[in-house]
């Protein structure tokens, strides 16, 4: 039988369009060991693990006609050194430049002939640093088998674990015939998606979105509760290119559980709030009318550990409204706080097993399973995406170097301006603020006011 594209995943293909490229991405900071990090080892790194993630050597192809959904076939021509690439920055090599070179690559769709996947090194960071940059489409994160690349190349100690790669050899790519023929014995046994699969290879887009909604229907329902259309904001406008913007902002972990030790709730709740406070200082900068009542509504789906270690990670979706209207950082944390346990106590939580089964550390692909559920909410019900996702508090190495900071590039909206994603990892909280080129010029400001936010709320905890 086939590998055939889950209705789901053919979907973000099918939504994909010149202005919302749908991969989503990760920055990994190393610090260079004495051996080095060069582009030669992470091209060894990773042919040693692609056999742990299979998908990565294969590409969609779709069926004549598209009387059914694409299949994924194993790429004959495969060529690692086309995926994995180098790039490098012109001196000083600061921050600034690796978010312009970011915010480029993230920019670019991936080739829809290959593979959908890149890496990129890039070389001649300061501080004798390199930085390793995934993209990945939506269409290969699955919900259950969703190791990604990124995940797969890190190891908890310097020496990385020995991992035998089988020789690969590709399986023939079907022909048109066996597709088509593949494809008619699948609708015999499924004649209701013949005329699902025309619509959506003719892009109806409400069609497609149907598809979302329909996978993701506990969401679904979760968001018909809402009462009202999310308020009008600078965040939702119409965006007319790819072109993005991107910046970043740190916390300490230690940080934030003090605060949430003074004033209750969770270092999730601790997150949210912060990030209310520099969006108020955000429109305010931006002349906007901000009153007491104003607020900025966040989908916000969270990963969430079980006490059950082989429940897996699961990923939790959220509606709230931020209160960007309140002036004192504490009543603002105890909104969030407020609506957060409103939101578990009411059952309007959405729980992983919809969503994600993975184990160990895969913050790109929670990240883009939250991207997913934000790609099936109409606009007018929420501003903004926040994905937060947990990460272990041990360092981890790739070919010996090792990581010391990572970041989330989530992938905007339809007609969305911004997209937040935040990792903790080793200690650290990393905010990765993915935004329109166009609608977000200012989003380095907007990232610098998060960490004020932070020191602002820190002023309220108890020594």
């Amino acid at each position: 039988m086939p590998d055939r594209l889950s209705a789901l995943d053919a979907s973000f293909l099918y939504l994909e369009d010149s202005t919302t490229p749908m991969h989503v991405g990760g920055v990994a900071i190393f610090r260079r060991p004495k051996a080095g990090f060069d582009y030669d080892k992470l091209v060894d790194l990773i042919e040693q693990r692609l056999s742990l993630v299979p998908r990565y050597r294969q590409k969609v192809v779709h069926v004549p006609g598209r009387i059914a959904r694409p299949v994924w076939v194993d790429d004959p021509d495969f060529d690692v050194t086309y995926h994995v690439r180098r790039s490098a920055l012109p001196k000083p090599g600061n921050e600034t430049q690796l978010n312009d070179l970011i915010a480029r690559l993230m920019s670019r769709p991936l080739d829809h002939s290959r593979p959908l996947w890149e890496i990129y090194l890039v070389e001649g960071l300061d501080k004798n640093q390199t930085a390793v940059i995934t993209k990945t489409h939506q269409a290969m994160i699955d919900g259950i088998a969703s190791l990604e690349i990124g995940q797969v190349m890190l190891d908890v100690s310097p020496t990385p674990r020995t991992n035998v790669e089988n020789l690969w050899m590709p399986q023939p790519e079907p022909s048109a015939l066996q597709l088509v023929a593949d494809a008619v014995t699948d609708i015999v046994h499924s004649p209701g998606e013949l005329v699902e699969n025309v619509r959506s290879a003719a892009l109806d887009t409400v069609a497609t979105v149907e598809k979302v909604f329909n996978a993701f229907g506990a969401v679904a329902a979760a968001v018909r509760t809402a009462a009202t259309p999310a308020p009008g904001t600078p965040l939702n406008v119409r965006i007319t290119s790819p072109q993005r913007r991107f910046a970043v902002a740190r916390a300490q972990l230690d940080d934030l559980r003090a605060i949430r030790k003074t004033h209750g709730g969770t270092v999730n709740d601790v997150v949210l709030a912060a990030l209310s406070g520099a969006l108020r200082n955000w429109l305010l900068s931006r002349g906007e009318n901000v009153t007491g009542s104003t607020t900025i509504r966040a989908m916000a789906p969270l990963s969430v550990r079980e006490a059950d270690p082989d429940s897996g990670n699961n990923v939790s979706a959220y509606l709230v409204d931020l209160p960007v209207g309140e002036p004192n950082p504490v009543v603002r944390l105890h909104h969030v706080s407020h609506a957060m346990r409103a939101h578990k106590e009411s059952g309007q939580s959405v729980a992983a097993d919809a969503l994600v089964k993975v184990s160990g550390f895969a913050p790109p692909t929670l990240h883009a399973l939250g991207a997913r559920a934000a790609s099936s909410f109409s606009r007018r019900l929420f501003n903004v995406i926040v994905t937060n996702v947990p990460g272990p508090q041990v360092p981890l190495y790739a070919a010996g170097a090792r990581m010391t900071e990572i970041f989330p590039v989530v992938p905007l909206a339809k007609n969305q301006a911004l997209a937040i994603g935040v990792t903790s990892y080793d200690g650290g909280v990393y905010f990765g603020l993915n935004g329109d080129r166009d609608a977000m010029s200012d989003v380095d400001v907007l990232a610098t006011m998060v960490e004020e936010s932070v020191e602002e709320l820190m002023g309220t905890a108890s020594a």
